[in-house]
């Protein structure tokens, strides 16, 4: 019962310590990308996939229901045809700079959420995705790995566990929804 308490603490005070200034700045770019009607991408690998496919479930739908405004936010991990046809033809690590290639443009966001910082897939997809002139976030742990000298933005969740760090992901992820289905998602001229 102990280690269940510690794990429970040590969240709480990871929670605490998160970079709210950098979160504030993404939700203000997600409401810039909403307001220019420009994509949003978002992927990862493992556990940080699940927290991406979530995310883009909660920005989809989670917020809109009677709402005249929407964000066109489209899940890189969840096509999983595409995914093993581009792992199979090519290399595991172009999975998703090769759908992306298909989409991005200037203005649209890209956001990456890696525990390290360092997948590859992830990294080639923020590549692209700056020489195409969208704006980068990354979601990682306290080291950051590549990723953090990459991105425009990045949350850095001040923790090397990666199971504390997917945790505080999601919250993060929760925490910018939440403010955008608030605050943005719900404007004016809304039926409710």
């Amino acid at each position: 019962m102990r280690h269940l308490r510690d794990y429970l603490d040590r969240t709480a005070a990871l929670a605490r310590e998160m970079p709210l200034d950098v979160i504030e700045t993404v939700i203000a770019r997600l409401i810039e990308a909403g307001e220019a009607n420009r994509h949003i991408f978002v992927m990862g690998n493992g556990g940080s996939a699940a927290t991406a496919s979530h995310f883009v479930n909660d920005l989809s739908k989670g917020g809109v229901t009677g709402s005249a405004r929407r964000l066109r936010v489209m899940g890189l991990t969840d096509n999983v045809p595409l995914l093993t046809a581009w792992a199979n033809d090519t290399h595991y690590h172009r999975i998703f700079a090769e759908q992306l290639r298909n989409f991005v443009g200037a203005g649209d966001v890209v956001i990456g959420v890696s525990a390290s910082g360092r997948s590859p897939n992830v990294l080639e997809a923020l590549r692209l995705a700056r020489a195409q002139r969208a704006c980068t976030i990354g979601f990682t742990g306290r080291g950051g790995g590549e990723m953090k000298d990459l991105v425009d933005h990045c949350v850095q969740v001040p923790s090397d566990d990666v199971q504390h760090i997917e945790d505080l992901h999601l919250v993060a992820f929760h925490l910018v929804y939440s403010h955008l289905r608030d605050n943005y998602l719900r404007g004016a001229g809304d039926a409710d």
